[in-house]
């Protein structure tokens, strides 16, 4: 049950660093729209900038490390395992990526999120 919590997690947090990398540093163009498989827990198909590929792979390591069962929302938790520069990186990710999604109508990744 936790190994596909844990999956779930980084697919949605894939999705959200996708769309802010598309929409913000411009690689939209001719990169897949719909992520479909993991190999090596990574996206094969996936295709971002520098700094979203580290920001993507820091952040599944520390989803794969969180000590908590189940695991809360990172800014409600009592230890913060990101660094600070990552931390501010992930909330604008997440503040973007969220609002894009709720004006495009795709409400099922915000719930699955939450």
């Amino acid at each position: 049950m936790v190994k596909e919590e844990i999956d779930r997690d980084i697919r949605v947090l894939t999705e959200f660093i996708r769309i802010f990398c598309d929409n913000r540093h411009n690689t939209r163009n001719g990169m897949p729209k719909q992520l479909t498989h993991f190999k090596n827990d990574r996206r094969d198909d996936l295709k971002l900038c520098p700094e979203c590929k580290d920001l993507l792979e820091y952040s599944m390591r520390r989803r794969e490390l969180c000590p908590f069962n189940p695991k809360p929302m990172c800014r409600k938790c009592k230890i913060h395992c990101y660094s600070d520069e990552h931390r501010s990186r992930i909330r604008e990710v997440m503040r973007f990526s969220g609002t894009y999604l709720i004006k495009h109508g795709r409400l099922d990744l915000i719930f699955r999120y939450f």
